[in-house]
């Protein structure tokens, strides 16, 4: 490999990892919460029958109901890009946000409910634990930068400032 190609190469993994980080982040911030706030729902028998079955099936079909979401978002993701074409940014902006903490809510309540079937399928079982330690791994790296460490203290004067001024 040419010292031109390695140094391409190094671009865009470094352009990948900077355009990646804040979508882990949300995901890390995100993942357990949200799961467990779509959990409540199976208080409501029909909720609870559909999870049932969501335990139930075959690697395959976990699969299938793991990418569901994905799918069933696309089209409020296309309404998100017409809003921002016609001008209602505020609005498309709303759009997205909201179909993203849905979605990652279901992915991550599905996940949970099918993570023992999708490990059973060679690939899945080889790749998500690479995935899994790549991703620590970045976060990890993250988590050390200054930029991290000074919005985190900053984060946190600003709250015991905020529970200050509400308690006195």
């Amino acid at each position: 490999m040419t010292s031109f190609a390695r140094a391409l190469r190094a671009l865009l993994r470094a352009i990948g990892i900077v355009l990646i980080v804040p979508v882990l982040l949300f995901e890390e911030w995100g993942w357990e919460p949200l799961a467990a706030l779509a959990a409540r729902l199976s208080r409501l028998p029909f909720w609870a029958a559909l999870e049932e079955r969501l335990r139930r099936l075959p690697p395959w079909g976990a699969l299938l109901a793991f990418f569901v979401p994905v799918v069933l978002l696309l089209p409020v993701k296309v309404l998100a890009l017409f809003l921002f074409s016609r001008g209602h940014a505020a609005s498309a902006l709303t759009v997205l946000v909201l179909a993203k903490l849905v979605g990652t809510a279901i992915v991550a309540r599905i996940f949970q409910l099918v993570e023992g079937p999708l490990m059973r399928i060679p690939w899945f079982a080889r790749w998500y634990p690479r995935w899994k330690a790549w991703k620590d791994q970045v976060l990890t790296l993250v988590r050390q930068s200054r930029p991290w460490r000074v919005v985190r203290a900053l984060n946190r004067r600003i709250s015991r400032g905020w529970r200050r001024l509400r308690e006195g």
